[in-house]
């Protein structure tokens, strides 16, 4: 069994203890996570701080020579990061699973390496010169989730690097060894101390949020969390990048054609066993076509095959982590003591892993919590509605605001709902396509600040103004 460490100042460091990582499929122990305490952060951070020094004075094609590099790490050793992914956090290896995720970062990466920030001449006149400079910010503390561990990362850690910041990263318990194995590979391309990485439970992310060291906090992960460290951030000022939950609404207009968008929407929402921030949560459908839709979903659903995912015949594994599997399982079972008709699935198998079927649900409405909360796993509500305009308010009501889908023949009209959702990111006959060069971020209570993107770059500056 690999005992994994910490990584700070270039260097792999002991903690004085070890907690066990499990395979989701299986209930093996995959390796042993470093258990940090405060004082291992204090030394993270200072050698964050001291790498800052040097690296933020980086030109500019030295920096992006170094995110270049990384991609290029990170694509030769892509298998054996995609197998511990699979390991450690149970998405397949083919499909849209650990491959797919690690390509991902991959493409991420190099996209986000030909980023710049030319300075801007905001007055040019008799005057004066007026500049806007933009300058990295200093340590930028990440803290990822457990969904798309490696992804994720690379989303906080190469824009960071790229502005000339330096960056401590701490992974999801539950899934960080492929992470600390990234850094590893990072570290052999770049100076020590850019990208450092701390493991531990849930009280370390808490330190990091108020710590004097770090300079920005970027998070991806719960509303509830988010909020605790924005409240812990403010007594330092630190900035903030927060993208949260989220309970996207799908509305199905009555000229859609169900088995045209079945495929589109069943993968909107399931998707990484629905375990994704922006994936397909809530499903209103015409009721001039409810029953067809229902149908059509039921079909598709089984044609997908759910199992270990170091089986390539899987296209879905198990969800993540024993918390998440029972919030699932309450929220089914909430359903359907309130009516809720279940069209496939909805009872979990005898099984070593955390394997919840595939579950469509149909007849539910506001007032039901799976309709009512984000249930991050491998269900789906679908709700009936006959008027327009009623379903786009339905649909608004909700503290969430990331992604949102609309469902329909007519782009025109499919726009024009479209734009009346109250979210940061909308589709139209698809959900949750993202794209490196497209800003992505959630209103309301999904978070704030963006990520992708030259606005996402720009978020891990400062702007300085000079008067010529």
């Amino acid at each position: 069994m690999n005992n994994y460490q910490i990584i700070a100042g270039g260097e792999a460091r002991e903690t004085d203890g070890y907690a066990e990582v499990k395979n989701p499929a299986t209930g093996e122990i995959v390796g042993l996570m470093p258990v940090a305490s405060l004082a291992d952060l204090d030394r993270t951070v200072a050698a964050a701080a001291e790498a800052f020094d040097s690296w933020s004075k980086a030109s500019d094609a030295d920096r992006q020579r170094a995110c270049f590099a990384i991609a290029d790490v990170i694509e030769a050793h892509a298998e054996e990061l995609a197998e511990l992914l699979t390991l450690e956090q149970g998405k397949p290896r083919n499909g849209l699973g650990s491959r797919w995720e690690i390509g991902g970062a991959i493409a991420w990466t190099r996209y986000t390496a030909l980023l710049d920030l030319p300075v801007e001449v905001l007055q040019d006149t008799n005057e004066g010169r007026v500049e806007l400079h933009r300058k990295p910010i200093g340590v930028v503390g990440s803290i990822t989730p457990w969904n798309f561990p490696v992804m994720i990362a690379t989303w906080h850690i190469i824009p960071a690097v790229r502005a000339g910041n330096t960056v401590v990263i701490k992974p999801s318990p539950f899934t960080p060894l492929a992470t600390i194995r990234l850094v590893e590979l990072i570290n052999q391309v770049i100076p020590p101390g850019v990208v450092n990485v701390i493991t531990g439970h849930d009280q370390l992310g808490a330190a990091m949020s108020n710590h004097k060291g770090i300079a920005k906090i970027t998070f991806t992960g719960s509303s509830p969390t988010g909020q605790k460290i924005m409240a812990s951030a403010a007594q330092t000022l630190k900035r903030l990048t927060l993208e949260l939950g989220g309970n996207d609404a799908g509305i199905v207009l009555p000229d859609a054609d169900p088995k045209q968008i079945a495929e589109g929407v069943f993968w909107g929402a399931f998707i990484n066993g629905g375990q994704t921030c922006a994936a397909l949560k809530r499903l209103y459908v015409h009721d001039s076509i409810y029953d067809t839709v229902c149908a059509e979903l039921v079909r598709v659903a089984g044609t997908v095959k759910m199992g270990n995912g170091m089986d390539d015949a899987s296209a879905l594994g198990p969800i993540q982590n024993e918390r998440q599997f029972n919030l699932v399982r309450d929220l089914v079972e909430d359903a359907r003591a309130r009516g809720g008709r279940i069209l496939v699935g909805g009872e979990a198998p005898e099984s070593d892993g955390y394997f919840y079927p595939i579950t469509l649900v149909a007849d539910v409405d506001h007032g039901v919590r799976l309709v009512d909360e984000e249930q991050f796993g491998p269900v789906l509500p679908i709700i009936r509605y006959s008027d327009v305009e009623e379903v786009i308010t339905r649909a608004n009501d909700n503290p969430n605001g990331l992604g949102g889908s609309v469902w329909s023949s007519n782009l025109d009209r499919a726009k024009d709902v479209a734009l009346r959702l109250e979210c940061g990111s909308v589709w139209i006959n698809k959900h949750g396509a993202i794209q490196p060069n497209v800003p992505f971020g959630g209103v309301k209570g999904s978070g704030l600040g963006l990520s992708f993107g030259l606005e996402g770059l720009k978020e891990n500056t400062v702007t300085q103004t000079v008067f010529c």
